[in-house]
């Protein structure tokens, strides 16, 4: 439990990408993109604890509140931040890296 919280505080914008957020206004400015990431890393956690339904229920909730479609399958770096998010598909068999930034105009 402690190194989610961990995640979810270096997950914050300004410790993530202080220089790549093009208008940031405050701390919980990509707040959709934040949850998103949240909620998928317990996804994630119940998906490999073979939990299926419900870790694609959780990320089906995701995706109804934030527009963000992540796949519980999906392999997520540290770090990942979306930033303007909604319409954004990340799929099963995706590997995103560490330290990634997603923009969608």
């Amino acid at each position: 439990m402690i190194s989610f919280f961990r995640s979810a505080r270096e997950t914050l914008p300004p410790s993530s990408s202080p220089t790549l957020q093009p208008a940031p206004t405050s701390r919980s400015s990509p707040v959709s993109g934040l949850h998103a990431v949240w909620l998928i890393s317990l996804a994630i956690g119940l998906w490999t604890h073979q939990m299926l339904f419900l870790a694609r229920f959780v990320s089906q909730v995701a995706r109804l509140f934030t527009g963000i479609e992540i796949h519980p399958g999906a392999q997520l770096g540290r770090r990942l931040f979306i930033d303007h998010g909604i319409g954004t598909v990340i799929g099963e068999t995706a590997i995103v890296g560490d330290d990634v930034t997603l923009y969608q105009e």
